[in-house]
């Protein structure tokens, strides 16, 4: 190697060796900031939770912002337009506390149109309908039909042993359009796809009791509560222990025709499955009716709505036998939120059309919700809400939506009753196994959502200095396992949780 080449190598090399130091100098003094800085320790490894791998092929919507300073502490993709699935309960369930109150209850009455003479009704009796979610049994001691019975007796103490008439309900007060908008056809028959409706019963659902018989026999296939209005197609099997078992269930679209096929083994304990039903207020009607007569009171007519009555019905010439009311709104969607009772949340966002615009329909209510939801500083025209549940793939919303509704109930005299009704990491609801012995644990209260390709999480934490932190974190077009996506948002939750200033 000659004197000039030997110059330019060492030249060379020279500057590779000050460029590698300087980088090594750079990389050092980013530590030292990042360990000085915890913020931007914090949102580094958040950058890490989001750009895993398995994630490369899907859209993160992020902010996370303290309640206290109104900082923003993270954000990503903060003001796009993502499906939030059951995160939409967040905003129905907010809209119908401030509009409608918390003390909030609803009215089902019983009418008489006729006369009261000598234990009979000369008459119709009229079931008046007001939307009521709660006549099931989640709030009457785990019995479908306790509500009912309680009915009938109270019939039977004003001297009603008899009906001449018909069993006439009126659900007038909701259109008949009973699933929402953009919900999968493929979905009618799930318990969580049950249709709205004015007069509504046991969530709109029925449950399917299958227990195992003798090997090679049918098993048996039961409904609860018994009712003639659906009717069962089993075909079920009793197969030894090493069999093969499976359970598929199924309405025939339409109908209230449930084909229940499959093979339970011997040893098995009983199934439990739940199926939604069809036309919801002859659903009522009919286990009403059949309540009463299990109840010894005689119903000499038929059961219907007061539409197709031969009989003109005038309101004014009613006559009031009982007004039922529900509990308090708070309770329900408490139910709503914790459970993520999507029926529950449908016909609260009717309820909402019902009582603001005289008539409940989704329309009404998401109209009467978005006019609310400008006052929180949330543009209604830069959002979409198809359904009350989030049922729908047609919902669109931006995680900073979701953290200005979440800031605006946080200031608001209501919070406490909204921070309630949201499941509680590792304790209760959606959120009970998850979270589970970390800090996390009994700290952060959100609502989490889940529809294919999608999840979600938002609501509210502390931090170890107990700073208070609202956050909504959204991923959608997902092809990894829907756990995946739940690790990442509760990893998420658990760093947060331990973020410390100082």
């Amino acid at each position: 190697m000659n004197n000039m080449a030997s110059k330019v190598f060492f030249f060379l090399l020279l500057s590779c060796l000050v460029s590698f130091a300087q980088q090594k100098d750079s990389l050092i003094e980013r530590k030292v900031i990042q360990t000085l800085n915890p913020l931007a320790e914090l949102r580094d490894q958040l950058d890490d939770y989001f750009n895993e791998q398995n994630f490369n092929n899907a859209f993160w919507g992020v902010i996370v912002k303290s309640l206290k300073t109104g900082e923003v502490l993270y954000r990503r993709n903060a003001d796009k337009l993502f499906i939030p699935a059951s995160g939409m309960k967040l905003f129905t369930s907010a809209a119908a506390l401030l509009l409608l109150g918390p003390q909030f209850v609803y009215e089902t009455n019983l009418y008489a149109n006729g006369v009261k003479l000598k234990g009979t009704l000369k008459g119709d009796l009229i079931i008046q309908g007001a939307g009521d979610p709660t006549i099931s049994n989640r709030f009457y001691k785990g019995e479908p039909t306790k509500l009912f019975e309680d009915w009938a007796d109270t019939l039977k103490s004003k001297g009603i042993y008899e009906i001449t008439g018909n069993i006439l309900g009126d659900d007038s007060c909701f259109d008949n359009i009973g699933l929402g908008k953009g919900w999968s056809l493929d979905l009618e028959s799930n318990w969580y796809a049950a249709p709205s409706g004015g007069l509504s019963f046991n969530d709109n659902s029925i449950e399917i009791r299958i227990e195992p018989t003798n090997v090679n026999y049918p098993a048996k296939v039961s409904l609860i509560p018994p009712t003639k209005f659906v009717t069962l197609l089993p075909k079920v099997i009793t197969v030894d222990e090493n069999s093969e078992a499976f359970i598929l269930v199924k309405r025939l679209r339409g109908t209230n025709l449930i084909n229940v096929s499959g093979s339970i083994k011997k040893d098995s304990k009983p199934i439990i499955e739940h199926v939604s039903i069809s036309d919801p207020i002859t659903f009522f009607l009919t286990v009403l009716k059949e309540v009463f007569e299990k109840k010894g009171i005689i119903v000499r007519g038929r059961i219907g709505t007061i539409d197709s009555s031969d009989k003109i019905i005038i309101s004014e010439n009613l006559m009031p036998i009982y007004l039922h009311k529900s509990v308090p709104l708070k309770l329900i969607f408490k139910e709503m939120n914790k459970s993520s009772n999507n029926f529950y949340a449908e016909q609260i966002l009717k309820t909402i059309g019902l009582e603001i615009y005289n008539y409940g329909t989704v329309d009404y209510g998401v109209k009467a919700a978005k006019e609310l939801f400008n006052t929180m500083g949330i543009n209604p025209d830069f959002m979409v809400m198809a359904d009350g549940s989030g049922l729908s793939r047609l919902n669109l919303v931006t995680p900073r939506q979701i953290v200005n509704l979440l800031s605006f109930m946080y200031k608001n005299e209501m919070f406490s009753e909204y921070y309630e009704s949201l499941p509680i990491a590792g304790v209760d609801g959606t959120l009970f196994d998850r979270m589970k012995r970390t800090s996390a644990e009994n700290n952060v209260r959100a609502k989490p959502g889940y529809n294919e390709n999608v999840s979600s999480l938002s609501g509210y934490l502390k931090t170890v200095t107990g700073e208070p932190i609202v956050f909504s974190i959204m991923v959608n077009n997902f092809l990894a396992p829907p756990g995946l996506a739940n690790y990442i948002q509760d990893s998420v939750c658990h760093r947060i949780v331990n973020f410390n200033r100082n």
